[in-house]
């Protein structure tokens, strides 16, 4: 998987991450990825939920010493 960027969420809470992980996917063009890296663990839930509803894809979550990264693929 060929990441091109990453966003650095630690620290802060939903919705902000999500917030800013839409702002920074308007950057991008369709079919890149995005690493999103978050501390807060209901952002869990809220990720899925806005892949699902924009249509974005979410490739992976994987938690490693307390840090969610999120890998989202641009639609």
């Amino acid at each position: 998987m060929k990441i091109v960027g990453t966003l650095d969420c630690i620290g802060m809470y939903c919705p902000i991450p999500v917030a800013k992980t839409t702002i920074e996917l308007e950057g991008l063009k369709p079919g890149e990825i995005l690493e999103v890296l978050v501390d807060d663990p209901t952002a869990k839930k809220d990720f899925v939920n806005w892949c699902n509803s924009t249509g974005n894809k979410l490739l992976e979550m994987k938690e490693e010493d307390g840090i969610i990264k999120f890998y989202i693929k641009k639609k």
